[in-house]
């Protein structure tokens, strides 16, 4: 069983940054696509960042030129590069993984592509 354990969330200022952690383990089969997501009160699950086996990524606009995604394969960790953070990016932040090759599709970002998920990690960025 796939199982994704997050870390490296907090508290920051306005402007402040943190880098997200996920490792992944269990998995039978190439997990070849990976995510970030985040949930803020009341609002829906939103896609931030994905990124291929072959290192391509997408980004939601909101956090581009912001945000970097990579990952350690050596590790099975993925990571969420967070930088000149805002009060609109406070949510609990998701990874996610999927066995598809969904990286390049214009809707990489939806959640429903991802199958396995870790349990959140909070970040909370005041003014």
């Amino acid at each position: 069983q796939v199982q994704l354990v997050e870390s490296g969330g907090g508290s920051v200022q306005d402007g402040g940054s943190l880098r997200l952690s996920c490792v992944v383990s269990g998995y039978t089969y190439r997990q070849y696509s990976m995510g970030w997501f985040r949930q803020g009160l009341g609002n829906e699950r939103e896609g931030v960042a994905v990124i291929g086996s072959d290192g391509s990524t997408k980004y939601a606009a909101s956090v581009k030129g912001r945000f970097s995604i990579s990952q350690d394969n050596a590790k099975n960790t993925l990571y969420l590069q967070m930088n000149s953070l805002k009060p609109e990016d406070t949510a609990m932040y998701y990874c996610a993984t999927t066995p598809r090759v969904i990286v390049g599709l214009a809707t990489a970002l939806a959640p429903w592509w991802f199958e396995h998920w870790g349990q959140g990690t909070q970040v909370t960025v005041s003014s």
